[in-house]
């Protein structure tokens, strides 16, 4: 299967008063079209770098990133991002919310095309009858669940999810687990999560990638074998409990607390 997203020996430092501040050191990464990738590691090793980086905002100091076989050198917009916090605007209704993109970028979509999708994508989600409701009369959820509409809209190639869960409650991030899941079969895309939370990397992707502690490598890659989307049941069996524990391992190695079995 051919390789949507290509990280070729990526490089990358901030600069600081102090110097130069190493967040990247040769990052191997590959994603398949249509695949999901996880992506895990210590705090501060890089991950919100990785994502920027994809999404063609930053420019690595060293190495290359690709796309659909061309070079990221600028913005894409095949790209869709989706992060921690909504940032929907107060003034705007959901549904004008979902929209904005389109106003952004060009789009082939005539006006009612693209109210109809929205309102397409926020009943797939859930949150049909919402459309006309101002963000502050929604919950935590409902808001991430209007923030993905959006990162949608424009029917990306990439989805990139930058830790959109990690704000909301333990049920509400389960269930948008799963609303994930459906939203992936209707709307194929080739996702990208940011995560701290290693039961939600394996329960939505198909491969986990662990990157080293600060400058990040790529220290170690989890695949996880998918036969139909999975239920919540699937978190608690032997398989789910062995592929947690890998994890957990390779987290602690990342993270200098112990050295047996990194890659």
């Amino acid at each position: 299967m051919e390789n949507l997203i290509e990280i070729k020996g990526v490089r990358h430092a901030y600069s600081t008063d102090a110097g130069p501040l190493p967040v990247l050191d040769g990052l191997e990464i590959a994603v398949p079209e249509g695949g999901f990738v996880a992506v895990v590691g210590p705090s501060g090793c890089g991950k919100s770098t990785l994502t920027r980086l994809i999404a063609g905002l930053m420019k690595p100091d060293h190495g290359e990133v690709w796309l659909h076989g061309e070079r990221v050198k600028g913005p894409r917009s095949t790209v869709g991002m989706a992060f921690q916090n909504p940032v929907l605007l107060e003034w705007r209704s959901i549904l004008k919310n979902v929209l904005l993109p389109l106003e952004i970028v060009p789009s082939k979509l005539s006006k009612k095309e693209a109210e109809d999708r929205a309102r397409f994508l926020l009943a797939l989600v859930g949150l049909e009858g919402f459309e006309d409701k101002r963000p502050s009369e929604l919950s935590g959820g409902m808001r991430q669940r209007a923030s993905l509409c959006r990162a949608l809209i424009h029917q990306p190639e990439v989805l990139i999810l930058d830790e959109p869960f990690g704000a909301l409650d333990a049920f509400t991030r389960e269930d948008l687990w799963q609303t994930m899941h459906k939203v992936k079969e209707r709307e194929p895309f080739t996702g990208v999560l940011i995560t701290h939370d290693l039961r939600e990397s394996i329960f939505l992707a198909d491969q986990v990638v662990v990157l080293s502690g600060r400058p990040a490598k790529t220290q170690y890659v989890l695949d996880i074998p998918r036969n139909a989307a999975p239920t919540l049941d699937d978190l608690y069996t032997p398989e789910a409990a062995e592929q947690l524990n890998i994890l957990r391992h390779q987290i602690q190695v990342a993270q200098g607390r112990t050295t047996e079995g990194a890659a």
